[in-house]
């Protein structure tokens, strides 16, 4: 089953149903390297969901002790892809390895 990590609206109980179907489960984890910024939103579609405004964005940071925590969620393919189609073109997804030696897949900046 993959894991998708999430450190925003994904961790918010209405946008998992609203996107899902369900309630996701999960553990906490964190990411090494990487910092959060904001994003401002124009799609209607995901502002509908997450009600707001403003997402926050991972990117790399240059200090490789920066870290971003976050949610680790076991999600099916069909959810994956589900989770491709609320994210904006402002973010991609890689698959990378977490603190806890997880390996799970993560939006970040495009």
């Amino acid at each position: 089953m993959p894991l998708l990590f999430s450190y925003g609206t994904l961790q918010l109980k209405k946008v998992q149903l609203a996107s899902f179907g369900r309630i996701l489960t999960g553990t906490k984890d964190s990411l090494k390297g990487y910092v959060l910024n904001q994003l401002q939103i124009t799609d209607a579609d995901v502002l509908a969901k997450s009600e707001q405004v403003f997402h926050p964005i991972a990117e790399i940071s240059d200090n490789k002790n920066d870290q971003i925590d976050g949610m680790l969620f076991e999600v099916t393919d069909k959810e994956l892809a589900q989770a491709d189609a609320y994210e904006v073109a402002d973010y991609k997804r890689i698959e990378t390895l977490f603190v806890s030696g997880k390996k799970g897949w993560i939006y970040i900046k495009s």
